[in-house]
C-alpha cells in the first residue's frame, strides 16, 4: 500500500502520562501491518539541542521560560529540515510524540500565547494531530509507576494548567482531533485507528 501523493504527518500530543509513547508504539506497528514505511519520533529531538532541552527539564540545568521555548523551536526548525521533512518526500509515514502543540501548551504557564504563536506560526502542520485529553491524577498515577524522577512539568496544579491549555486548540487548528485519554490503551487505539484509516484507505 503507497500514499498517492506524499507522506503522512502524525503527531501524537498530550500531558506527561497521557499515553503517547503507547500509542505511537501501537500505532506504528499498525501502519507498518498495512505496508506503510513507518517511523517514529519525539521532541526534544535526540540531537544536540534536543540533549540541552532534556537538561533543563530534569533540572540538570536553568534557563528562563522565554530561554526555554526558544530552544524548542531551534530543535524543532533542526528536526523538521534534517529528518522529517525528507523523510515525507519519500513517501514515508511520521509518527511523532509532540511538536509546536506542546509548546502552546506548556509554555503558557509562564509566557504570553500570542507570542509562544509567533514564534511556531511559521512550522508545517500535521497532517493528523491526536490529543490524548487524561486526566492530570491519572497522568501522575502512571507515571509513578514508571519513573522514579519526575520531570519539571509533572506536578498536578500545572498539568490542570496545561491540559486547559490544549483543550483550546482543536477550534484553532485543522486536523486536530481530541480523543479520550483516560480508558485502557487498547480502547483508545481502537479510536486512533478509526481516525487514521481516513487518511491512508
Amino acid at each position: 500500500m503507497k500514499l498517492k501523493k506524499k507522506g503522512l504527518f502524525i503527531v501524537l500530543e498530550g500531558l506527561d502520562g497521557s499515553g503517547t509513547t503507547t500509542q505511537a508504539k501501537l500505532l506504528g506497528e499498525y501502519l507498518k501491518s498495512k505496508g506503510y514505511k513507518a517511523e517514529k519520533t519525539s521532541e526534544p529531538s535526540s540531537n544536540l539541542i534536543g540533549g540541552l532541552i532534556r537538561g533543563v527539564l530534569t533540572r540538570q540545568w536553568h534557563l528562563n521560560p522565554a530561554g526555554l521555548q526558544l530552544l524548542f523551536a531551534a530543535d524543532r526548525a533542526h528536526h523538521l529540515e534534517n529528518f522529517v521533512l525528507p523523510a515525507l518526500k519519500k513517501k514515508q509515514v511520521i509518527i511523532s510524540t509532540r511538536y509546536f502543540f506542546s509548546s502552546l501548551a506548556f509554555g503558557a504557564l509562564d509566557l504570553d500565547r500570542k507570542w509562544l504563536a509567533e514564534i511556531n506560526k511559521n512550522f508545517l502542520i500535521p497532517d493528523i494531530t491526536i490529543f490524548l485529553d487524561t486526566d492530570p491524577a491519572e497522568c501522575l498515577r502512571r507515571i509513578a509507576k514508571t519513573r522514579i524522577r519526575r520531570e519539571f512539568f509533572e506536578q498536578r496544579k500545572k498539568l490542570e494548567k496545561v491540559r486547559k491549555e490544549y483543550q483550546r486548540l482543536p477550534g484553532k487548528y485543522t486536523r486536530f482531533r481530541k480523543i479520550d485519554g483516560n480508558r485502557k490503551a487498547e480502547e483508545v487505539f481502537e479510536e486512533i485507528k478509526k481516525v487514521i484509516d481516513k487518511h491512508t484507505r
